[in-house]
């Protein structure tokens, strides 16, 4: 055992003696020692109710043999962080996370791992941890939230109260309404209702092979997730005897399973900088090329929130994750046979049942032949961008316009609120990126102000920062090189035309190649946001979003 380094023998008598200052006895040094890795904190609804998972997953380790050790790592509500500085601060998070769960399991000698995550970059930097550290690991999250309701039974999310203030921004809503719907959307705890970030990469990670069926849908507050997470425990003691570990699963199948289900499910854009930092760390090249070659393959099954009023909820009743998998297996899109914590993903197809075909469309009844999320390159975006092409309108596809140009989200947000954006606009918000930001900020505060004045299939959003999982319209983000490091998009002018070709995946200013180039001998970079404290140490070491903002 792995723990035999920290108490086994005459020289490791001083550590028993601090486990034993811990309440240990002998018969407990005697046993595994299973790290409980829990994100729960009293600011994030999403992990408010994690200590109740931790517990069931410990009983579950207690009753198979082993000894739960829980040990917390922080996480950052990006919903509370929207629209100001704290936005700076969440993607960071993710590096800290498998840094720091990294030096708790190195520390500690710990044999196998459970990780407890919910929330957005927790999820993410918890799968980069178990595949840095190579230990048996186990996953199960927090469940997804349930979804408000408002007057005459309207599903409510998270992105109704962000498209609210667009509304009475612009006289489409009294603040009464909205003071209303503050009360209504959010019920209680758990990863908000829709297929936004939190709930894509825990989905995501039933597909990569790291958790039970399940683990991405069934609600908070359900029964069925304490015992999911007792199970987990259990499983968690299964696979340190079997020795499985997780550069065994995340291979390069795994991923492409990870990605055919994102695509199916319409998850969000944010899975295109995450995957590609997971599989980094297993020793997996994962580019946009990739994604775009499992979208043109793979039909988009799932219409959830944000692009649609469907919660995710609805999901798990309809058969959940194992039911969109069974509808992929149909046409070989997904390879069943590839390993994981409790066996095969054909384990968890076989069962499977599509109980409502109205959320998990049939494989031959998609709502389009081609996937969630589409990769775009240009003379702005030669490296690449992303955009959630389930969650356009149709109008929108294609679309041709004029630049209207901000050097950051905020002024963006002024002009939107302030009725300076018309139909037809293209906006560009720059200088937000992962090195500009610092820490390439979401833009749910542009995305659903337009929204809520019934501007998002008429403009059309560009940015070298990133969205939320809730945005919905022509948001694209991650535009590759950013602008802080000389891209391209800190060349448009205001009143350049830009031209949009989603299904061609094609997005370009018309500016020819001889301008470009003058205007950028004159560009000039801007002197940074931040110059000191763990951002601008982020900004100095950060790489392109289009490889998934890791470190290099």
């Amino acid at each position: 055992m792995r723990s035999n380094s920290v108490k086994l023998g005459a020289p490791r008598a001083p550590h028993r003696s601090l486990f034993k200052a811990l309440g240990f006895i002998d018969e407990e040094l005697e046993r595994p020692l299973i790290g409980v890795v829990v994100a729960q904190s009293e600011i994030v609804p999403g992990h408010a109710h994690l200590g109740l998972i931790a517990k069931a997953a410990s009983d579950g380790v207690r009753e198979a043999g082993g000894v739960p050790v829980q040990f917390p790592v922080i996480g950052v509500c990006d919903g509370i962080a929207m629209g100001h500085v704290g936005m700076r601060y969440s993607l960071v998070t993710r590096e800290l996370i498998a840094d720091s769960v990294e030096c708790m399991a190195m520390a500690h000698g710990f044999d196998a791992l459970i990780f407890i995550p919910n929330c957005d970059k927790v999820v993410p930097g918890m799968l980069m941890a178990s595949a840095r550290l190579n230990i048996p690991s186990v996953f199960v999250s927090g469940g997804p939230m349930l979804a408000g309701r408002g007057a005459g039974g309207k599903t409510l999310t998270l992105t109704t109260m962000f498209e609210a203030v667009g509304a009475v921004g612009s006289g489409r809503m009294s603040e009464a309404e909205l003071d209303e719907l503050e009360e209504r959307a959010c019920p209680g705890c758990g990863s908000c209702s829709g297929m936004f970030t939190a709930n894509s990469m825990n989905c995501v990670t039933e597909a990569l092979g790291m958790a039970l069926p399940f683990n991405g849908t069934a609600p908070a507050v359900h029964a069925e997730r304490i015992r999911l997470a007792k199970k987990t425990g259990f499983l968690a003691m299964d696979v340190l005897k079997k020795n499985i570990l997780p550069r065994s699963i995340l291979t390069e199948r795994a991923f492409l399973n990870a990605l055919a289900l994102d695509m199916a499910i319409g998850a969000s854009t944010n899975t295109a900088l995450h995957l590609p930092a997971i599989a980094g760390e297993a020793g997996v090249a994962l580019g946009f090329e990739v994604f775009n070659a499992v979208s043109a393959a793979t039909p988009n099954l799932c219409r959830l929130a944000p692009a649609s009023d469907t919660p995710i909820e609805e999901l798990h009743f309809a058969g959940g994750i194992p039911a969109v998998l069974k509808e992929l297996s149909r046409k070989g899109l997904i390879d069943d046979a590839a390993p994981t914590v409790y066996g095969t993903l054909g384990d968890a197809i076989k069962a499977a049942l599509n109980c409502n075909t109205a959320v998990i469309r049939p494989i031959d009844d998609p709502h389009s032949p081609t996937g969630g999320l589409a990769a775009l390159w240009g003379n702005i975006a030669p490296e690449g961008c992303v955009v959630k092409q389930s969650a356009v309108a149709p109008s929108m596809l294609r679309h041709t316009g004029p630049a209207r140009v901000f050097e950051s989200e905020e002024a963006a947000f002024d002009a939107i609120m302030g009725g300076l954006i018309k139909p037809g606009d293209v906006i560009v918000i720059r200088y937000e990126g992962p090195r500009g930001g610092p820490g390439m900020k979401e833009m749910l505060g542009p995305t659903a102000a337009l929204a809520g004045m019934g501007l998002d299939d008429k403009v059309a959003l560009l940015t070298d920062g990133r969205f939320s999982g809730a945005s919905k319209g022509a948001a694209i983000g991650h535009i590759s090189p950013e602008a802080a490091l000389g891209g391209p998009l800190a060349l448009v002018r205001e009143g350049d035309v830009i031209e949009i070709d989603i299904p061609a995946r094609a997005i370009a200013a018309r500016v020819d190649d001889a301008e470009l180039l003058r205007r950028g001998a004159e560009w000039k970079a801007p002197p940074p946001k931040v110059v000191s404290g763990c951002l601008a140490r982020y900004a100095e070491r950060v790489g392109s979003a289009a490889r998934g903002a890791v470190f290099e």
